[in-house]
């Protein structure tokens, strides 16, 4: 590929940002704000399917899905290899999913 000034400028920025998350603390706010938002997401998906609740099988498949693939992604690498910071972070949101579902479900009584 030609080394043009778009690519230098990409290049620079994408050394900025993994210059940016070699601070542990930054690594932690963002795991944070992951499950923070993953949180989020958790709520609004039970909300949005609860109201319509024709949808809710294909919601619920959907969620199990993407938490299964996940896991089995994040948590089927060799322990020596240390999981990449996407994958922590993708963990993260994950992880705030099923904990909304499950306060979730203990509002409802269920």
């Amino acid at each position: 590929m030609q080394d043009t000034r778009l690519n230098g400028l990409i290049r620079l920025l994408v050394r900025q940002w993994l210059g940016w998350l070699r601070n542990p603390w930054r690594r932690i706010s963002l795991a944070a704000i992951a499950v923070l938002f993953g949180f989020f997401l958790g709520t609004a998906v039970s909300t949005i399917a609860g109201q319509n609740s024709r949808q809710d099988i294909v919601v619920a498949a959907i969620t199990l899905f993407f938490t299964e693939t996940i896991s089995r992604v994040v948590y089927t690498r060799n322990r020596s290899d240390r999981p990449r910071f996407s994958l922590e972070l993708l963990n993260a949101l994950k992880i705030g999913l099923v904990y909304s579902l499950f306060v979730e479900a203990l509002k409802l009584g269920s």
